[in-house]
């Protein structure tokens, strides 16, 4: 029998078998890479398919979308002492269900794909539903109280889901004011807009902020005019406070003024200096015989704020807490560098004294979704508060330059009340324009606060932002700048509240760090982060080391704060970039308190093209103009260089099919060869 053997193939065939190895590898790499550039969102490719809201617009990319519902609190302006409680559970009750539904809006992204009636079937149906059973009961509590319900009450259970930044009114609708001043919204550069929706989550899972939350202050218009003028009967003086910046890190999530006896009623960390035992369960007698971080040991006032956070991957000791990490709330927290707390008098009136218990809340911290109306948030960097602040954007500062958070609160007072039951209606801003109160209410001094942090400048590059940074607030208002607020519980003795209106009334600069009293704060043990922990124990240890009585008049370098707030913005594209100060500005190094006495500030105009004279930089790409700024970092976090836009993303996203491409022609070739080389 003939043995059968197996024939080696001849050179020739060898070669057609490599070239068609070739052709095939290559085309499955073409293949390959075209359709992964049709699935995902980038430069010429189609946008990923994401599900659609029931009024039939696409919903934004994971994170750029939130649950927006009206503000329940807000509409409450008449309350009986003897239902406040009850309903302050129940407001509670509604915030903590948005934030229930938020948290199933973010984790159900595939189910949305697959159903496009998912959003309206599954989350915001049911939560019309929780929140009727909820005003139904504030309607009770107030109908047993014998008050007047609102009509409106009815028409406030339906929430909607809005892209983010869309903000709703008490009733649903769009507003434009801030407290009654001109506003005018930092536009983002394009390339920040056009990278949005593939923003990287920073390990908050997509909850903000994004690139076009951060602008270059540098090429931001200047948008700070002046405050009113003085008349004869200013009050002219300032009465400077030193209480700390927290180096104890007296935390809790609570929200004694909004959210009394309901733990992480806040859904955020607020830092405190000040009262030291303020938390959900304090009371006015609690507070009156708490410590102090204060130098003057008379003032035990509650001063508080949320945090602003690093993400840069950091996991802080509240990772795992609500109101922290569980919360959206995620990276390092940053302590700001200098505190300054300072009392101003009023333009065309003597002040009269703050009575005890005085609760004021400035800003809004749900901004986001109910709109600019009771936003006043201030963000800018030290060398430009004269020029430039900012309330729908964080700044880029230059190298050398800090972050400034500036608060500016009501300076009228109805006279009566020390709260009202949506906290705002017993106290009110001055006339922008004038300085007058409105009729019937007093000028009251004037509390104002300067924050400055050393943050690393984040990087942005094909619209995506790397560590940045934010103010903490509830999760479903995705950390936007505007949510930005403060709190105040005045707990002054007698005694030192009628020197600070004297000092104020008789044009006097007074206070200081350790001053009068010459009394240093207390140490204190360091406070819990967890969610509806008080903070008992002594006064902390924060505190100055100069003195004084009188302070000298601040220079018009350092009166900041006064020259900040008060004005409106330009709105002037072709305004000039402000030049950088690339050194701290005279109020950073001589730590001297500023006079603010504005009540409410502009937010920005960002000329359409930056002008690349101001320092940092502007690459134009066909993408849009991405902005990078210089700034004080920590190692590793300088400002990057960036690529050129979409031309760098198709290089770097569509080598695979390049390379096939190629491997495809040098098979053809190669098969080529061997047929003629036959012939």
């Amino acid at each position: 029998m003939r043995r059968k053997t197996r024939r080696r193939p001849t050179g020739a065939r060898r070669a057609t078998f490599a070239a068609v190895a070739l052709m095939l590898g290559g085309g499955g790499l073409v293949t390959a890479n075209v359709y992964a550039s049709a699935t995902e969102g980038g430069s010429g490719g189609a946008q990923e398919q994401r599900p659609y809201r029931s009024d039939g617009d696409q919903v934004p990319a994971s994170g750029a979308s939130t649950i927006s519902c009206p503000d329940v609190g807000q509409q409450l302006t008449d309350v009986p002492d003897t239902a406040r409680a009850k309903v302050d559970k129940e407001l509670a009750n509604l915030d903590q269900q948005v934030t229930e539904a938020y948290a199933r809006l973010t984790s159900t992204r595939q189910e949305q794909a697959q159903d496009t009636g998912f959003v309206h079937n599954a989350i915001l149906g049911p939560l019309k539903e929780k929140r009727t059973a909820v005003i139904d009961r504030i309607k009770m509590d107030l109908q047993q109280a014998s008050a007047d319900v609102p009509d409106s009450l009815s028409g406030l259970a339906a929430c909607t889901e809005s892209s983010a930044g869309q903000g709703q009114n008490g009733n649903g609708g769009s507003q434009q004011q801030n407290n009654g001043g001109d506003q005018a919204t930092a536009s983002p550069s394009a390339g920040a807009t056009a990278g949005a929706g593939r923003q990287q989550d920073n390990g908050n899972g997509a909850a903000g902020p994004v690139a076009a939350d951060f602008v270059d202050i540098t090429k931001v218009a200047p948008n700070v005019q002046g405050k009113p003028d003085k008349g004869n009967n200013a009050s002219t003086g300032t009465f400077s406070l030193n209480c700390g910046v927290n180096a104890n890190e007296n935390r809790n999530t609570d929200n004694l003024i909004v959210a009394p006896g309901v733990n992480n009623g806040a859904h955020h960390t607020h830092d405190y200096v000040g009262n030291q035992d303020v938390n959900a369960f304090s009371s006015n007698d609690t507070l009156a015989k708490a410590s102090t971080t204060c130098s003057e040991q008379g003032d035990k006032s509650a001063y508080y704020w949320p945090v602003l956070r690093l993400q840069d991957g950091t996991q802080e000791k509240d990772a795992n807490q609500l109101g922290g990490g569980k919360e959206g709330n995620v990276g390092k927290i940053l302590r700001a560098e200098s505190a300054q707390i300072t009392y101003v008098g009023n333009p065309t009136s003597k002040v009269v004294a703050m009575p005890t218990f005085l609760r004021i809340i400035t800003g809004d911290a749900k901004a986001a979704t109910n709109g600019a109306a009771n936003a006043n948030a201030h963000w800018s960097c030290t060398g430009f508060e004269d020029k430039v602040q900012l309330t729908n954007q964080y700044p880029l500062c230059p190298q050398g330059s800090k972050v400034v958070r500036t608060f500016a609160f009501q300076s009228c007072w109805d006279g009566q009340n020390i709260d009202s039951a949506n906290h705002r209606t017993h106290v009110a801003f001055a006339d922008p324009a004038s300085g007058a109160c409105p009729n019937g209410f007093k000028a009251i001094p004037q509390l104002t606060q300067r924050l400055v942090y050393d943050v690393p400048t984040p990087t942005i590059a094909n619209g995506q932002v790397k560590n940045p940074y934010a103010v903490d607030g509830f999760p479903e208002e995705l950390h936007k700048a505007i949510t930005d607020h403060d709190d105040f519980i005045s707990v002054m003795d007698q005694n030192l509240m009628n020197r600070v209106v004297d000092c104020i009334n008789n044009g006097k600069q007074c206070g200081g760090a350790g001053a009068d009293s010459g009394k240093q704060p207390q140490d204190k043990p360091t406070a819990s982060l967890e969610a509806g922990t008080g903070a008992g124990g002594k006064g902390g240890a924060d505190h100055g080391t100069s003195g004084g009585k009188e302070m000298p008049q601040p220079s018009a370098t350092t009166r900041t704060a006064e020259s900040a707030v008060g004005g409106s913005a330009t709105g002037q594209d072709s305004a000039a970039a402000p030049k950088a100060d690339r050194t701290s500005s005279p109020a950073e190094s001589s730590g001297s308190s500023n006079e603010a006495s504005g009540d409410r500030g502009p937010t920005a105009t960002v000329p359409p093209n930056g002008s690349n004279d101001a320092p940092g930089s502007a690459t134009t790409s066909p993408g849009g103009t991405s902005v990078t700024g210089g700034g004080s970092s920590a190692a590793g976090s300088q400002t990057e260089p960036q690529s050129a836009g979409d031309l760098a993303e198709t290089g770097t996203t569509l080598w695979p099919a390049a390379a096939g491409a190629a491997l495809m022609i040098a098979g053809l070739v190669l098969l080529l060869v061997k047929r003629r080389r036959l012939v």
